[in-house]
């Protein structure tokens, strides 16, 4: 008898336990976000939503289009950074990986970190960038720095970088945490710096971002693909936050 009211309070106790659990969860159901680590999509391979362009929320989309599963870009008839498409919801620490192939000489990117205000015209004012480039084929002499994979116009990547040829499919990683910033390209990483130290103020002082007082200093912002006025491809855009 003792044994059986044994095994019953236990039974009762752990049906206690799953309520509380339960219940625990219900405020990050309530608020749609989903848990700190958890990979999320950022294209759901169907349409443009989620996505805005720089600065004109609400405005339509027409340098971007959805082709078999792929986010392209059209390339839009404008300024430059006119036809950029960020994320509608921003990011402080995280892993994003996505894939990505360009056609024959064509030039694009990823940003994060990237701040909306009607005093920036590009959202390259303010936010890193993981360059997307053909390197052979792009009618113009490329420094390091302005190569695909590289922290444009500030960090190169390593002698270890293997792209793919024109027409398939790359594989790439943006890791930042708290200052510390991987680069991957296919499977590979290619750089590792420290955001805000020592060293990125003097290339960010010396180089291409010193007449850019904002750049890269915000610890939180959107994600961006870059029109560059040619054709690229995205897809299995995902994050997660870190």
């Amino acid at each position: 008898m003792i044994r059986f009211l044994s095994l019953i309070f236990l039974l009762l106790a752990g049906i206690k336990v799953s309520a509380s659990e339960g219940s625990g969860l219900e405020p990050d159901l309530k608020s749609n976000k989903p848990p700190k680590g958890e990979w999320i999509s950022l294209f759901d391979g169907k349409s443009l939503n989620g996505w805005h362009l720089f600065n004109r929320k609400g405005v339509e989309i027409r340098s971007w289009k959805v082709e078999d599963g792929s986010l392209v870009c059209l390339g839009a008839k404008g300024p430059s950074g006119s036809g950029d498409i960020i994320s509608d919801r921003s990011f402080e620490n995280f892993e994003l990986k996505w894939e990505w192939k360009v056609d024959k000489g064509s030039n694009s990117g990823v940003f994060y970190h990237i701040v909306e205000a009607p005093k920036y015209k590009r959202a390259i004012e303010t936010s890193p960038e993981y360059q997307i480039i053909d390197d052979i084929n792009f009618p113009a002499k490329l420094e390091e720095s302005q190569k695909a994979g590289a922290d444009y116009g500030m960090y190169i990547p390593s002698d270890k970088k293997k792209l793919m040829p024109v027409g398939e499919w790359n594989t790439s990683r943006i890791i930042f945490n708290k200052g510390k910033v991987e680069y991957w390209l296919n499977g590979i990483r290619i750089i590792k710096f420290r955001a805000w130290s020592e060293d990125w103020h003097k290339l960010k002082n010396e180089g291409k971002w010193k007449d850019y007082p904002d750049y890269g200093l915000s610890k939180d912002g959107r994600i961006g693909l870059q029109d560059h006025g040619n054709k690229a491809y995205f897809r299995n855009i995902l994050i997660r936050e870190l």
